[in-house]
């Protein structure tokens, strides 16, 4: 029961990601974007990775954390092509 609701918090957060992509991909500026929150958020997914092996549990829940850091780091690569867009409208 414990998985089923990590799982649905995992989900709760995770449902925001695409649309943040979305938003940012529309965007085309990384002004709004915050780096550093990109990073501390990959960090505490993968932490919760790391955890999920270290004991064993290797089910949905993992599925959900993986797929959370994947969407955060799509964010991330965003933020550079976004920063690069601002860097050109600059010149």
């Amino acid at each position: 029961m414990a998985d089923l609701f990590e799982t649905l918090m995992l989900i709760s957060f995770g449902l925001s990601w695409p649309v943040n992509l979305v938003k940012n991909i529309r965007l085309r500026s990384a002004k709004g974007m915050n780096l550093s929150f990109f990073i501390l958020i990959t960090l505490g997914y993968l932490c919760g990775i790391a955890a999920k092996i270290i004991k064993g549990e290797v089910n949905f829940v993992l599925f959900a954390y993986v797929l959370n850091t994947l969407l955060v780091a799509c964010n991330i690569v965003v933020y550079f092509i976004n920063r690069g867009y601002d860097r050109k409208a600059r010149i």
